[in-house]
């Protein structure tokens, strides 16, 4: 039953996935990986993989025999493999296959046409409001107005909202639009580099500066000169590295690790933080100085709970963007569907609305519009659907799971009692256990 459940998810996805084992044959091979190439699984199954495939790497840089040699997976390899009538380019990560013990017994390939994600990135530049941005409320008028009034300064910036909102978005936005659009723009999110890693990655060091510091590096902030240099999550940078930050804005200069020699650079900085600043000042976790330096320019992101507008104009984006990446149409919500979705609160903003909608669109069928009961539970909430019915009807019925179906069917017993799988005189007993009267 398990193994059942797991397969019906791999061949819903959009990309191709096929297995094998330690001898190279094809073990799995789902839906999309027999769109993608033309082959029929049973073709397929049991067969060596460069017999089916015969690609370049096959007989020299495989990406199984790679990763079996150095225990690691491998992301976005391109390369071209042989379809049933031509030849695809395609991007593909493998990864080692283990069963319990764990042993390897295997390893699997997922990918993805090169073609095809192209097709998507040119949909949603074409397609989304404001470089990238969908937003129709009126609070992000105000900032897509902002950031064309700032678009000929090099001022700092600071962009600040939960996560989840989309800083890096309105940064890429700010960028676009500013006269540094042509120069190198250089990205660096604060949160993921171990501190005493983020100095040689923001100013370089030079051989011998440390244990592995093997030869010299060029830091993110030389890379950046002439250019802009965007700090995510800098509300998590240690005290040191910001008296040191403080430094490169008030006079354009900074060191490498290990090297006593003083060198300027020209760079344009917006940083974004989900912190709440102004608490970090007070605690002593943040500088002031260096948050009045970043803060000429502020930007706030509201959240999404409080620009409800914008909720549905963001599904439909997306709907159409996995209709793109997964091939499937599906073009609209049940009215149910809308309103669950205008009326959660989304903690998670733009980030969970699009991990719900693609985890809605993928238990969707073709042709159907989405439904509330393919949302996820924390968004559909207390609605009774199918399975929870059959959840139900396994465990002793509550009261409070019949009070909320007969609510649903405005308190057609019928109707309840049809969805509930129980004829309707087993209902009425049912309320006259509980005392449940309309």
């Amino acid at each position: 039953m398990e193994n059942n459940f797991q397969n019906e998810i791999l061949h819903s996805l959009a990309e191709g996935v096929f297995s094998v084992d330690k001898e190279f044959r094809i073990k799995f091979f789902n839906e999309a990986a027999e769109r993608i190439t033309g082959f029929n699984r049973d073709e397929v199954l049991g067969e060596l993989c460069k017999n089916v495939f015969k690609s370049k790497f096959c007989d020299n840089r495989c990406p199984i025999v790679r990763v079996l040699e150095s225990g690691k997976t491998i992301y976005d390899f391109d390369t071209k493999i042989q379809c049933k009538n031509h030849n695809k380019s395609i991007r593909l990560n493998a990864v080692l296959l283990k069963n319990d013990s764990p042993k390897t017994v295997g390893g699997v390939i997922t990918f993805r046409e090169i073609e095809q994600q192209q097709n998507v990135e040119k949909y949603l530049i074409k397609n989304t409001h404001f470089y990238g941005i969908v937003g129709f409320s009126r609070e992000m008028a105000d900032i897509f107005d902002l950031i064309l009034e700032i678009s000929s300064c090099n001022a700092s910036i600071l962009i600040t909202g939960e996560t989840g909102t989309g800083k890096e978005l309105i940064a890429d936005a700010i960028q676009a639009t500013s006269l540094r659009k042509d120069r190198p723009y250089v990205k660096v999110n604060c949160a993921v580099l171990p501190p005493n890693l983020l100095a040689s990655e923001l100013f370089g060091h030079v051989k011998g500066a440390f244990t592995d510091a093997l030869k010299d590096r060029t830091g993110r902030f030389e890379l950046a000169n002439n250019g802009t240099i965007f700090l995510d999550e800098i509300g998590e940078m240690p005290p040191q590295m910001q008296m040191q930050l403080l430094r490169v804005i008030q006079d354009g200069t900074f060191e490498k690790v290990g090297e006593s020699v003083t060198r300027k650079v020209d760079v344009r900085i917006m940083a974004a933080t989900n912190v709440n600043i102004e608490k970090a000042i007070q605690e002593g976790k943040f500088r002031e100085d260096l948050f009045f330096r970043l803060n000429v320019i502020p930007i706030h992101l509201p959240p999404l709970r409080d620009r409800k507008e914008d909720v549905l104009f963001l599904a439909n984006h997306f709907l159409k963007k996995f209709s793109m990446i997964y091939e499937k149409e599906i073009s609209e919500f049940s009215d149910e569907a809308l309103n669950a979705l205008s009326n959660y609160s989304w903690p998670g903003n733009i980030r969970e609305l699009e991990n719900a909608i693609e985890y809605a669109f993928i238990r969707s069928k073709v042709g159907i519009p989405i439904d509330v009961c393919k949302l996820p539970q924390t968004i559909k909430s207390n609605r009774i659907c199918p399975e929870k019915v059959k959840e139900i009807n396994r465990q002793k019925l509550q009261a409070s799971d019949l009070v909320k179906m007969l609510e649903k069917h405005k308190w057609n017993r019928s109707n309840a009692a049809k969805e509930l799988e129980m004829n309707r005189s087993t209902l009425w007993r049912y309320l006259k256990a509980f005392g449940i009267e309309e």
